[in-house]
């Protein structure tokens, strides 16, 4: 099975991924992952990437869907996978169906993790993270035992930047104007299905479980 995982930043995406990878037994795949690998390994591709990356720039869709489409090819994709993060833009998408068609192979379902604005901001918000140890928690959900301090080392916890409300909205405005067209894209194809993020994660994983199901019957 070869599933691509959609939705904004803040939805849920990664945990769904995750929960998808341990279930069927398949790799969860996100572009930072292989950013990092090739980059560690300072493989050709990888020391292209960090040239960008140090710039501060966007590494350019050509480079991240050869670094994408070499994964694909190792051993552990043979019998599916989870993307995560990936396709970002219309074209990334069509290169990488390209990129798929010439070993005769194609994405079986496209899946939106659905969750409104308001909520992506009202959870990211409530999300806090330990400095030393790396620890992370959400003051409704996964509280610490004592408010405000790390379960694990003691340290005070913190609101990352990457979680401020400022910041979320600025990258939601960013997913609407890239991202979001991916869905037509993909509903176009006949493959696009839609999940409720807002919910449990457990019972958005169930829902995902039944497309799925419906889909490989």
């Amino acid at each position: 099975m070869r599933i691509i995982l959609l939705g904004a930043p803040g939805a849920g995406k990664g945990t769904q991924a995750k929960k998808l990878s341990l279930k069927y037994n398949i790799p969860h795949i996100s572009t930072g992952d292989i950013f990092r690998a090739n980059i560690k390994n300072g493989t050709e591709l990888g020391i292209k990437a960090k040239e960008y990356m140090d710039k501060g720039l966007l590494v350019p869709d050509e480079l991240v869907v050869e670094l994408v489409t070499v994964r694909l090819t190792q051993e552990d994709c043979k019998r599916g996978y989870v993307l995560d993060g990936f396709p970002r833009t219309i074209p990334q998408a069509q290169a990488l169906d390209i990129a798929l068609d010439r070993t005769g192979e194609r994405i079986d379902c496209a899946i939106e993790v659905d969750a409104s604005d308001m909520a992506i901001i009202k959870r990211m918000s409530g999300r806090r993270a330990c400095p030393v140890c790396g620890a992370t928690y959400h003051i409704v959900s996964i509280p610490p035992r004592k408010e405000g301090i790390c379960d694990n080392c003691g340290a005070e916890l913190i609101l990352r930047d990457d979680d401020k409300p400022e910041t979320v909205q600025k990258r939601l405005e960013v997913y609407h104007e890239q991202t979001q067209p991916l869905l037509s894209y993909y509903k176009d194809k006949g493959i696009l299905k839609t999940v409720d993020g807002v919910k449990d994660a457990d019972e958005t994983f169930k829902d995902i479980v039944a497309i799925l199901g419906a889909i490989s019957a």
